[in-house]
């Protein structure tokens, strides 16, 4: 904890460090620098194996493949909206990796890689964006819970639920994402206090992609985000959200910092949204092409791919595994994507509570005979 305790208050600012848009930000906790080279920090150490990092960059590969492809399916059509998370991956992957089997986590609409860390089938998610169902996994068989899209709300679920594993005593954690422009929400901060008050092991973990949609974080913070933890009473830090090493070193300390009782920890992931926010959105006209041109060059896939190149971790026979085994889960997607077929009108009503009350058989009886007045009509 004395690493979280000592990140928190990092606050000297580097030129450069930041989107073009913020030329000063404090220093990044780095340990894989955008060309690739490893580098140590002297408070997050990460004992990793190379079968360990052939396996982040394969989640890395594929994650961005499916989101490829899930973008490709609704320009044509077979999804009603999708939200990318290209630029995203080593912040997404590394904090999903960080995870125990026991612990839980709290997405958004966009964690796709967290989604595939915890054994989430992506044509599960799929069905979501198709508008077939609500989201088919367990959230207690694979410890991650069904997509919120309510901006911030399920900040406050993460917290009721890490104080319930708290009173149960048992030694687990609990991961809560959010974006930049949650952090303006007020369940966010109500969660903040909650858990800062209760001591909850809660880790809120930001991934500042600089967008709240098309409003950059400049207009939502006169701080970085990560030193607002401090006035919440419990530590903030910054890390390199397209290093997945790094990623995965400081999600790895605080949530063992949450298990071991010493409350939340706010994590900021400093990224880059490289595509919209959604498929319903077109980031030109609020951004510069230069702006993502220059974070393109940080490209978290690119990075990692470098330092097994140059290391001899991973030649080009591995890569091109990947890549086709890349092609292979596209085309699952889409094939299962478009068979997919659409549920029965009623089926809404037999998801609400698990056991229908009598006023929800009412409004059902009313559906089915609103819809069956329109019988026989051409």
């Amino acid at each position: 904890m004395t690493a979280l305790r000592q990140a928190a208050e990092v606050v000297d600012p580097v030129p450069g460090a930041g989107a073009p848009h913020l030329p000063q930000q404090p220093d990044l906790i780095q340990l894989l620098t955008p060309e690739g080279e490893r580098v140590e920090h002297p408070d997050y150490s990460l004992d990793i194996s190379d079968d360990e990092l052939r396996g982040l960059y394969r989640d890395l590969a594929l994650v961005r493949r499916w989101d490829v492809e899930a973008t490709a399916l609704q320009r044509q059509g077979e999804l009603g909206i999708w939200a990318s998370l290209l630029g995203q991956e080593a912040a997404q992957v590394g904090a999903g990796r960080a995870l125990r089997a026991d612990d839980m986590a709290f997405p958004t609409y966009r964690e796709h890689g967290v989604a595939w860390t915890r054994g989430v089938d992506p044509l599960q998610v799929m069905g979501l964006f198709r508008g077939v169902d609500n989201g088919g996994w367990d959230p207690a068989a694979l410890g991650f819970n069904l997509y919120t899209i309510v901006i911030g709300a399920q900040c406050l679920h993460a917290t009721g639920y890490a104080m319930g594993v708290q009173r149960d005593g048992a030694e687990s954690a609990v991961l809560a994402f959010l974006g930049d422009g949650a952090t303006s929400q007020g369940e966010v901060n109500e969660a903040m206090i909650f858990a800062a008050s209760f001591a909850a092991p809660v880790v809120f973990f930001c991934q500042n992609n600089q967008y709240a949609i098309s409003v950059p974080i400049e207009r939502q913070a006169r701080v970085p985000l990560f030193k607002r933890a401090a006035g919440f009473g419990f530590p903030g830090v910054r890390v390199d959200g397209n290093d997945v090493l790094a990623v995965l070193a400081v999600t790895r300390a605080a949530l063992q910092a949450a298990r071991e009782g010493q409350g939340p920890t706010f994590i900021e992931a400093f990224t880059y949204r490289m595509g919209a926010h959604t498929t319903s959105d077109d980031p030109t006209r609020y951004r510069l092409a230069s702006e993502l041109e220059e974070w393109k060059l940080r490209d978290p896939i690119a990075r990692l791919k470098a330092h097994l190149s140059r290391s001899g971790i991973a030649d080009a026979a591995f890569f091109d595994s990947v890549d086709a085994e890349g092609d292979e889960l596209a085309a699952r997607i889409r094939q299962g994507t478009v068979e997919m077929p659409d549920p029965e009108p009623t089926e809404m009503f037999d998801h609400v509570f698990a056991e229908q009350t009598p006023e929800l058989a009412a409004q059902r009886a009313e559906f089915v005979e609103y819809h069956a007045s329109f019988e026989g009509e051409k």
